[in-house]
C-alpha cells in the first residue's frame, strides 16, 4: 500500500511538473549566454575536446528541438503532448522521438571529439516512467560522463545536464536497457 501510494505522489508530481504548457508561438531561441554555457561544459568533459565542435554542438543542440517542436505540433505540456501522440492526434513527441531525430541530426556533424550516445532511464519503484535521450561524451568515455540533452522535458527549450547530476533518472546506455528488456520478454514467452 505503501509502495502504491508513493508512486501515486510521484505521479502527481511528474504532472505537476510536465503540465506546464509550452510558451505562445513555441520555444525562444537560446541565448548567446545559454550557448556558450552548454559548449564550456562540453569542453570541461576533456581537454581534447574541440571548442568549435562544442560551439557546434551546442548550436544545433538548441536549435534542432526548435524545429522538432514545430514538426510535432507541440502546443501542450511533453505528459499532454504524449497522450495526444498515442492517441495518434500528433504525429511525433514522445521522449524516444526527440532522442532519435536528435540523435540523427547531431550525427551529421560528424564530430571527431564528441560522441552522440542514446540512453535510456528505465522504469524503476521511484520513478514509474520510462525515458530516453541523447547523451555527448567525450569518444571512449562511460556514459557517466557525459552531458544529457533533453529536449523533450520542456517541450523543445533543450535542458541539459551533467548524467550524474541527474538524480531523477537511472540513465544507461541505449543497448543495454533494450537487451534487458528482450531477455525478459523472452522469459515470460518461455513460461
Amino acid at each position: 500500500m505503501q509502495r502504491l501510494v508513493r508512486t501515486l505522489l510521484l505521479l502527481a508530481l511528474w504532472l505537476a511538473i510536465g503540465c506546464t504548457p509550452p510558451p505562445p508561438g513555441g520555444p525562444a531561441p537560446a541565448t548567446d549566454a545559454q550557448r556558450a554555457g552548454l559548449a564550456l561544459a562540453l569542453r570541461a568533459m576533456s581537454p581534447a575536446v574541440d571548442a568549435d565542435e562544442a560551439r557546434r554542438l551546442a548550436d544545433v543542440a538548441f536549435d534542432h528541438p526548435l524545429l522538432l517542436a514545430r514538426a510535432y505540433e507541440i502546443t501542450d505540456s511533453p505528459f499532454v503532448h504524449n497522450i495526444k501522440v498515442n492517441r495518434g492526434e500528433k504525429p511525433r513527441g514522445l521522449c524516444y522521438h526527440w532522442a532519435e531525430d536528435m540523435e540523427t541530426r547531431l550525427l551529421q556533424e560528424e564530430f571527431w571529439t564528441l560522441a552522440i550516445r542514446r540512453a535510456i532511464s528505465p522504469v524503476r519503484p521511484a520513478n514509474p516512467f520510462e525515458h530516453s535521450t541523447v547523451v555527448v561524451t567525450p569518444p571512449g568515455a562511460p556514459l557517466s560522463a557525459g552531458i544529457i540533452l533533453d529536449p523533450w522535458r520542456f517541450g523543445g527549450v533543450l535542458y541539459w545536464t551533467p548524467v550524474t547530476e541527474d538524480t531523477g533518472h537511472d540513465w544507461r546506455p541505449r543497448n543495454e536497457v533494450l537487451r534487458e528488456k528482450q531477455l525478459r520478454r523472452l522469459a515470460l514467452a518461455a513460461r
